[in-house]
């Protein structure tokens, strides 16, 4: 695959300014929430780049490899707690909004297992990966993980 353009040489400014925001939202919860929220909603939208990447940054925090091949049917996996399902489903959610609006169902839980400002967090975490999804796929960008560099 090669990049049909670089987002960090066209808008260096602004891509900057989304970097810090993505760094800063990504910092603000649990970085094992984090990583399984980014490979979910990374699944959903089909971004091989953000799977390849948030795949081997969970593995590198000491992520089982079990979590993370049964995110694609976590509903039916037992490996979740449910602070993680409530994220999950509410990454799904909003995710997949044209897909018909599922937010309700999922706030439930959402509100059992996250304080409000947590449930703010981690609404702009889902933002913040859907929007690299959509700069990666968009634009066909790829970056090596440190692994696959040395491999």
């Amino acid at each position: 695959m090669t990049a049909q353009l670089d987002p960090f040489a066209a808008a260096p400014t602004l891509m900057k300014k989304w970097f810090a925001i993505s760094q800063d939202v990504a910092g603000s919860l649990e970085p094992s929430l984090i990583e399984l929220v980014k490979i979910r909603a990374s699944l959903i939208n089909g971004c091989a780049n953000c799977i390849n990447m948030h795949t081997a940054e969970a593995r590198a925090q000491g992520e089982s490899e079990q979590r993370i091949y049964l995110l694609s049917a976590w509903r039916e996996a037992p490996c979740y707690t449910d602070r993680e399902r409530a994220a999950l489903a509410w990454t799904d959610a909003l995710t997949r909004l044209s897909e018909g609006h599922m937010q309700e169902a999922a706030r439930a839980g959402l509100t059992a297992h996250f304080t409000e400002e947590e449930q703010v967090k981690l609404t702009l975490m889902i933002n913040v990966i859907n929007g690299w999804n959509r700069l990666a796929v968009g634009f066909d960008l790829w970056v090596e993980t440190p692994a696959q560099a040395v491999a």
